[in-house]
């Protein structure tokens, strides 16, 4: 592909993402509210705003917008993610979001590519020697996929459990686990964003005796045909940089990075 090539591609890509996946869709199944241009998702464990563009307000008029959102989930005794994608403008945000008591967590890489392409380029790497892959709808699976997590990193990750079943719940997402003689060593869900074109892969983490096996390739496979199969003609993930090289050799473009930007209240 020549640099041309590649730059319109990006350019087409990033505008669908930016059309389909910015503000209203992001709220999903929970509670949601709007202030001017950004959307209030009201998450059970954090606050999370985002919008499509808050380009065109004043300084004045940012600085009080984030302040209202800041102090809407205070109230509620709540942090607050602010989504701050690296092509967003106005270009001072940043400094305006550290000013109002916002501090940035780790950058990621979004990523997005085509199903159909993913399952070309990966057939036949949906199954791994000596792992079952199974999609799972079971309570008792989430419940084993968030233990399975808090070894991966060393971390309370129990929250998750309730998180997947509530994806379940919704009828948008499909979970996958991958054992291994019955015990988790990697999984991975796909988000299905209702009146998008996209599916957003989420999890992939894996235990670290069984990494460079191709379990992480295979999940990739399975979700993508399973979107392609349900009609999403866009995958998409917020990659870290360990998950972005590998994504990217697999044929996934990257077109712009995300940082949450969080307000953390005095308890």
């Amino acid at each position: 592909m020549t640099e041309s090539s590649r730059s319109a591609q990006v350019i087409e890509l990033l505008a669908a993402y930016d059309e389909q996946l910015r503000g209203g869709s992001e709220g999903g199944s929970v509670p949601t509210s709007l202030d001017g241009p950004v959307i209030r998702v009201e998450y059970p464990s954090r606050g999370f705003v985002s919008y499509r563009s808050v380009e065109g307000l004043d300084g004045a008029e940012l600085d009080a917008l984030i302040a209202r959102q800041r102090d809407f989930f205070a109230a509620k005794g709540q942090a607050v993610e602010w989504k701050l994608r690296g092509h967003d403008l106005p270009a001072d945000l940043p400094e305006r979001l550290r000013a109002a008591g916002f501090v940035p967590e780790e950058q990621e890489t979004v990523l997005v590519a085509e199903s159909a392409d993913i399952v070309e380029r990966l057939r036949g790497r949906e199954h791994v020697d000596g792992v079952s892959i199974r999609r799972t709808e079971e309570p008792a699976d989430f419940e084993r996929i968030a233990a399975m997590e808090s070894t991966v990193w060393n971390d309370d990750w129990s929250w998750l459990a309730d998180e997947l079943g509530r994806h379940q719940a919704s009828g948008l997402a499909d979970i996958y686990v991958a054992e291994v003689d019955g015990q988790v060593v990697s999984a991975a869900w796909a988000v299905y964003r209702k009146e998008t074109e996209f599916t957003g892969l989420w999890g992939g983490s894996t235990l670290a005796e069984w990494r460079g096996r191709g379990i992480y390739k295979a999940l990739v496979a399975v979700r993508a045909a399973r979107a392609l199969e349900l009609g999403y003609k866009y995958l998409h993930v917020d990659a870290s940089d360990d998950s972005s090289p590998i994504l990217q050799r697999l044929g996934f473009v990257a077109i712009t990075t995300t940082t949450p930007w969080v307000f953390t209240p005095a308890r």
